[in-house]
C-alpha cells in the first residue's frame, strides 16, 4: 500500500510542479509582452534550482532519517512560497510600470529576467531538493530510481494541461493557489507516510554507487558522465524550445497546443524512465542514436505534417488535439523516450546516485534555455534543434564507449547541417501558399517573420506561419488604411497618433492625407519592422520614413512613455494565440486610456471572423469598463471599438474636420466616400451588459476561441445576425450621432445601405443568390457612394461576364459599366486589359496602367510588354 501511495504522491508533486511552471511563465508573460522569453526565464530559473537544490541534498539524503518527512517539509514550504505569490506580484506590479518610466526596453527587460531568475529559483531549490528525498524514500521501500523519476514525470505531463482549465475557471491567483492547496496535501501525505519509517542503515535499499557519506568529492572517473549528462540536458532543453516554436508552426500556436506538446514530451520521458534499468555498453549506444537520428528525422516530417494538417478536417478541438497529440507523440516519443531511459541506464552503469545525475542534467538544462536565445537569432529553431540532435548524440558515445560509432559521427552532422534551414512556405501550406516563392525571413526567440511573394505577385506577411497578418492585395489595402481613416476623422484635429502594431505599414497609409499628422508606431517584432521598410514600401507608401517606430512591447512603451496622444489605433491580431488575449484586458484598455490627451479617442480593430458572440460579448464589456461611452463601428467584417477619452462628440466632430481639408485631402482622407457613408458605419453604442471580463490575471477568451477553428456551428454569419439584431434604428441613430437636419436625409440612406449590403451578404453565404441580389440591388440604390457595396456589385457583374450578350450587352460595355460603378475594381481592370490587348486596341496601355496604378505588384501587368 505504502507503495502505491508513494507513487500518487510522487506524481502529484510533478503535476504541482509543472502546474507552478506553466502559471508562473504566465505572469511574467504579462510583463514581458512576449510568451518565449517568459517560458525561458522560468524554465532556467526552475531548472537552476533544480540543479542546485538536488546538488545540496544528493550527498545528504541517505544520511537522515526521515527523508519523506523532510520531503514534505519542502512541499509544504513551496506551496507557502507560491500562496503568497500572487499577493507578492500585486505589491510589485506598480513597482515594474514605475520601473518601465525610467527604464529602456532591454534594460527594463534585464530586470525582469533578473528578478524572474532569482524570485523563482527559490521555489526551485526547495523542488530540486526534494528530488534526492523523494529517491532516497524510493530505495528504501525496495523500489527504483526509475519508478520515482518516471511517476514524477508522469505527474509532471498532467500538470502541465491543468492550467488549460484552471486558468479560465478561476483566474491566475485563484490557480495558483488551487495547486498551492493540492502541493500542501501532498506535503501532508509525504508526512504521513514516513512517519513509521525507519532510519538509514547502510547498504539497505540502497543503489548502487548510492551516496552513504558526503565524502570528500567526486570520484575522478565519475566527473565525465555527470559532465556528458550536463549536455544532454543542455540539449534536451534545446530540443524543447525547438520543438516550441516548430511544431506550433504547424499546429497553431494556442495555449492548447502548446500545453499538449509539452504534455506529451513529458509523458514520453516519464515512460522512458520506467523501462527496465540496463547500464550495459550496448543500452546506452542505442540512447544516443535513438534520440539524434529521431530529432533529426522529425525535423524531415514536420512541413509532411503542416501540409496534411492543413488538409485535415476536424470536427471539435479534442478531435483535433487529439490527432495532433498522436501525430505529435509519433514524431517525438522515441527521442523522449531515450531521454527518460538515460537516467536510470546512467546510474546503473557508471555507479552514481540518481539525484547527481539529475542535478547535472538540470543545470545543463538552464544553459540550454539560455542558449536557445542565441541561437534563435541566429541559425533558427531549425538550426537549433540540428544542434540539439548532435549534441545529443556525442556525449551519448561517450558515455556509451561505442567507439566504431564514431565513423557514423559525420553523416549525422552534415545530415543536421542539410535539414538546419526551414524549407519554404509552400511545402508547409500547399493549398494556401502552393507557387509562391519565399522573399524574406527572420527568426528571433519572439516570432518566425516571413515575406511571402504569391503566384500572382502579391505579398504577404507571416508571423510563426500560419498567422496571415496582412497581404499587398487591392482589397485587402484598402482595408488596412481604413484602419486609419476612420479613427483619424472621428477626431477633431488630430496631430498626433499611435499605432499599437506595425504590421505590413500599410495601415499608416491611411493617415497620410491628414496634415500636420505625427505617427509614432509601436512594434514588438524586429522582423516585421524589417520587412515593412523593405518590401511592403509599395503598399504603404514609405509613410514609416515619417514614422517613429519604437521596436518595443506595447505594455511597456505605453507604460513608459509620458506622452499622450490624440488617436491610438490597435491593429488586428489573432487573440486566439497564447499570450496575445491580454491585449484585450481591462488592464491594457486602461494603459491605453492613460496616453490619451483631451479629446483623444482610442479604436481597436477586431476581426469578425475570428470570433463568436460569446466571445465578443467578453470584449466588449472589458472594453465599455474603461470606456463608458464606448461606440462601434462596422467595416467590411472588420468591427471597429471606438473609446472616447472623455465623451462622444459625434458626427460634429467629422463634418468640422472634413472642413478643414483641401478638397484632394478630403477625397483622400475619405477613400472617395463622403462622411455620411462613414456615419452610415455606425453600430451603435456598447451597451452595458453583466457578465465576466478579459483580465490579465484571469484570461478568457483565448481559451474559448481556439474552439471556433474546428467547431462546424461557428460561423461569422451567425456572429453578424447577432449583430444586426443589437444595431440601433435610424432614428436612434440619427440622435446618438447628432447628424445636422440638412444631412438627415443622406445619412438615413447611408445607414439603410450598409445594413441592406450585410443581409445581402447573409444570404449569399445562405447560397439564396437571388435573395441576395434584390438586397444588394436595393444597397446601391440606397447609397451607390458607398465603395463596400460597390465592390459587391462589381463582383456580382463580374460573375456574369459570360453573360453579357444575354443583358444585350458586349463584354466591354458590361466591363465598362462595371467599372462606372467601382472604378477600384482590379479584375475589372484586368479583364478589359485582357480584351483590349487581344483585339491590339490602343487603350490596352491605358488599362494597364489603371490596373498597375491599383496593383503595382501585379505579375502579369508588370511583366506585358505594354
Amino acid at each position: 500500500m505504502s507503495a502505491r501511495s508513494l507513487t500518487l504522491l510522487s506524481a502529484l508533486s510533478g503535476s504541482c510542479a509543472l502546474a507552478y511552471e506553466v502559471l508562473w511563465a504566465r505572469m511574467l508573460g504579462l510583463q514581458f509582452g512576449v510568451s518565449v522569453f517568459a517560458a525561458l526565464v522560468t524554465v532556467s530559473a526552475f531548472m537552476l534550482g533544480l540543479a542546485g537544490g538536488s546538488a545540496m541534498l544528493a550527498p545528504r539524503a541517505a544520511r537522515i532519517g526521515r527523508p519523506l518527512r523532510l520531503l514534505a517539509l519542502f512541499e509544504a514550504a513551496v506551496a507557502s512560497f507560491a500562496w503568497l505569490l500572487p499577493w507578492a506580484e500585486r505589491v510589485a506590479a506598480p513597482l515594474v510600470d514605475a520601473a518601465a518610466r525610467t527604464l529602456g526596453t532591454q534594460q527594463w527587460h534585464a530586470l525582469l529576467a533578473l528578478s524572474g531568475l532569482l524570485s523563482l529559483t527559490l521555489p526551485a531549490l526547495g523542488m530540486g531538493a526534494g528530488f534526492p528525498l523523494l529517491v532516497e524514500g524510493w530505495t528504501r521501500r525496495g523500489g527504483t530510481l526509475g519508478a520515482a523519476y518516471g511517476s514524477n514525470t508522469l505527474g509532471a505531463a498532467v500538470g502541465a494541461l491543468a492550467p488549460l482549465w484552471l486558468l479560465p475557471a478561476l483566474g491566475w491567483s485563484s490557480a495558483t493557489r488551487a495547486i498551492a492547496l493540492v502541493n500542501l496535501i501532498v506535503a501532508a501525505g509525504f508526512f504521513a507516510l514516513d512517519r513509521d519509517a525507519a532510519g538509514p542503515s547502510p547498504g539497505h535499499g540502497m543503489m548502487p554507487g548510492q551516496d552513504l557519506a558526503p565524502g570528500p568529492g567526486l570520484v575522478r572517473g565519475h566527473r565525465l558522465p555527470l559532465l556528458c549528462y550536463g549536455v544532454i540536458g543542455a540539449a534536451a532543453l534545446l530540443l524543447e524550445m525547438a520543438w516550441l516554436r516548430l511544431f506550433s508552426l504547424a499546429m497553431l500556436r494556442t495555449e492548447y497546443v502548446l500545453a499538449l506538446i509539452l504534455a506529451v514530451m513529458l509523458f514520453g520521458v516519464g515512460l522512458g524512465s520506467l523501462a527496465p534499468r540496463r547500464g550495459n555498453s550496448r543500452a546506452l549506444a542505442v540512447l544516443p542514436w535513438c534520440a539524434s537520428g529521431f530529432a533529426l528525422g522529425g525535423l524531415w516530417l514536420l512541413p509532411m505534417a503542416s501540409a496534411w494538417l492543413e488538409r485535415a478536417k476536424f470536427d471539435s478541438l479534442g478531435a483535433a488535439l487529439g490527432i495532433q497529440g498522436l501525430l505529435l507523440a509519433a514524431m517525438t516519443l522515441p527521442v523522449t523516450l531515450a531521454l527518460g531511459a538515460w537516467l536510470p541506464a546512467l546510474a546503473a552503469r557508471w555507479q552514481l546516485g540518481g539525484a547527481r545525475l539529475y542535478a547535472a542534467n538540470a543545470l545543463g538544462a538552464a544553459f540550454g534555455g539560455l542558449l536557445y536565445v542565441a541561437l534563435a537569432a541566429t541559425i533558427g529553431s531549425a538550426g537549433a534543434l540540428d544542434m540539439a540532435a548532435v549534441l545529443l548524440l556525442v556525449p551519448g558515445l561517450i558515455l556509451a564507449g561505442a567507439r566504431r560509432a564514431w565513423f557514423a559521427v559525420p553523416a549525422v552532422i552534415a545530415a543536421a547541417a542539410w535539414l538546419g534551414v526551414l524549407p519554404p512556405v509552400h511545402s508547409f501550406l500547399p493549398q494556401a501558399m502552393g507557387g509562391s516563392r519565399d522573399l524574406y525571413r527572420f527568426e528571433d526567440a519572439i516570432a518566425i517573420t516571413q515575406v511571402v511573394e504569391q503566384a500572382d505577385g502579391q505579398r504577404v506577411l507571416l508571423t510563426d506561419l500560419r498567422r496571415q497578418d496582412a497581404s499587398t492585395d487591392p482589397t485587402a489595402v484598402f482595408v488596412q488604411m481604413n484602419q486609419s481613416r476612420l479613427p483619424l476623422l472621428l477626431h477633431p484635429q488630430p496631430r498626433s497618433v499611435l499605432y499599437l502594431g506595425l504590421g505590413t505599414g500599410i495601415s499608416l497609409a491611411g493617415s497620410l492625407a491628414f496634415p500636420d499628422l505625427r505617427r509614432s508606431a509601436v512594434e514588438l517584432s524586429a522582423g516585421s519592422i524589417e520587412a515593412a521598410r523593405r518590401w511592403f514600401v509599395a503598399g504603404n507608401r514609405g509613410v514609416l520614413r515619417d514614422t517613429a517606430v519604437s521596436h518595443d512591447d506595447a505594455r511597456h512603451f505605453l507604460a513608459a512613455t509620458a506622452e499622450r496622444y490624440d488617436v491610438i489605433i490597435g491593429d488586428v491580431f489573432h487573440p486566439d494565440l497564447a499570450g496575445v488575449g491580454s491585449l484585450l484586458s481591462v488592464e491594457q484598455f486602461t494603459r491605453v486610456r492613460a496616453r490619451l490627451a483631451d479629446q483623444g479617442i482610442y479604436v481597436q480593430w477586431l476581426a469578425l471572423n475570428q470570433f463568436d458572440p460569446a466571445t465578443l460579448t467578453i470584449v466588449l464589456r472589458s472594453f465599455r469598463e474603461v470606456f463608458p461611452e464606448a461606440q462601434l463601428f462596422l467595416d467590411g467584417m472588420h468591427l471597429a471599438l471606438v473609446g472616447p477619452r472623455d465623451h462622444w462628440l459625434a458626427a460634429v466632430t467629422l463634418a468640422e474636420h472634413l472642413n478643414a481639408l483641401t478638397p484632394a485631402q478630403r477625397d483622400e482622407a475619405t477613400a472617395s466616400e463622403g462622411d455620411v457613408e462613414w456615419l452610415g458605419r455606425y453600430w451603435g453604442p456598447i451597451a452595458p451588459d453583466p457578465g465576466p471580463l478579459q483580465r490579465e490575471a484571469a484570461p478568457v477568451i483565448e481559451f474559448l476561441l481556439p474552439r471556433l477553428h474546428y467547431d462546424p456551428h461557428a460561423d461569422v454569419a451567425v456572429l453578424m445576425r447577432w449583430l444586426l439584431a443589437r444595431r440601433p434604428s435610424i432614428e436612434d441613430a440619427t440622435r446618438r450621432l447628432g447628424v445636422s437636419p440638412p444631412q438627415q436625409e443622406e445619412f438615413r440612406r447611408a445607414y439603410a445601405g450598409t445594413e441592406l449590403w450585410v443581409r445581402s451578404e447573409l444570404m449569399s453565404w445562405r447560397g439564396s443568390a437571388l435573395e441576395a441580389d434584390r438586397l444588394l440591388g436595393l444597397a446601391y440604390e440606397a447609397d451607390p457612394h458607398d465603395r463596400w457595396i460597390a465592390y459587391a456589385v462589381a463582383d456580382r457583374l463580374l460573375a456574369s461576364l459570360d453573360a453579357a450578350p444575354e443583358r444585350g450587352l458586349t463584354r466591354e460595355a458590361l466591363l465598362r459599366k462595371i467599372l462606372g460603378i467601382n472604378p477600384w475594381s482590379v479584375d475589372a481592370w484586368r479583364a478589359l486589359w485582357e480584351l483590349q490587348r487581344s483585339r491590339g486596341d490602343a487603350g490596352a496601355a491605358e488599362s494597364r496602367a489603371r490596373l498597375l496604378a491599383l496593383c503595382p505588384l501585379d505579375r502579369e501587368a508588370r511583366a506585358a510588354p505594354n
